[in-house]
């Protein structure tokens, strides 16, 4: 869930805030979305119960074991893993609309970015929920011709 706030000092929130509408134009992640909210609120609360950094060791532990083959690819420039982020970052621009769609025939919300595919899963996440996005990236690094952007 999108959910963000700014913090500025007067002189530039008065800035911003100058425009036709008379406030900061920024759409939904300001809005202080009921739901967003909530889902902010639960998280804060895993992060009170202090087994988030066994949580995040745990994900890069198994991220960089299900990742790491596929440095091997001919398409693959680079594969990185930080906690719980995980990267594969293509030689190529990734086609976004198609291999969006194959992964949620997948099953799975991976959200490519140019030519970087990337993980960054709950703390909460399950390992086999886990291996479902890796294993998703995997199959998509093999059929890459399909994705490879034009």
């Amino acid at each position: 869930m999108t959910l963000s706030a700014a913090i500025a000092r007067r002189s530039v929130a008065d800035v911003v805030s100058n425009g036709e509408a008379g406030c900061l134009m920024h759409g939904p992640t300001f809005m202080g979305n009921p739901l967003a909210c909530a889902v902010a609120c639960a998280s804060l609360d895993l992060l009170a119960e202090d087994h988030w950094q066994n949580q995040v060791s745990q994900i890069e532990a198994q991220m960089k074991r299900e990742l790491a083959p596929l440095a091997s690819s001919e398409f693959v420039q680079q594969v990185r893993v930080l906690g719980a982020i995980g990267v594969v970052e293509m030689k190529q621009d990734v086609d976004l609309a198609k291999i969006q769609r194959f992964f949620v025939d997948c099953g799975v919300w991976i959200r490519p970015f140019g030519r970087l595919i990337y993980l960054m899963p709950p703390y909460i996440i399950h390992p086999e929920q886990l291996t479902r996005l890796t294993q998703a990236v995997s199959t998509a690094v093999a059929d890459y011709s399909l994705y490879r952007s034009a």
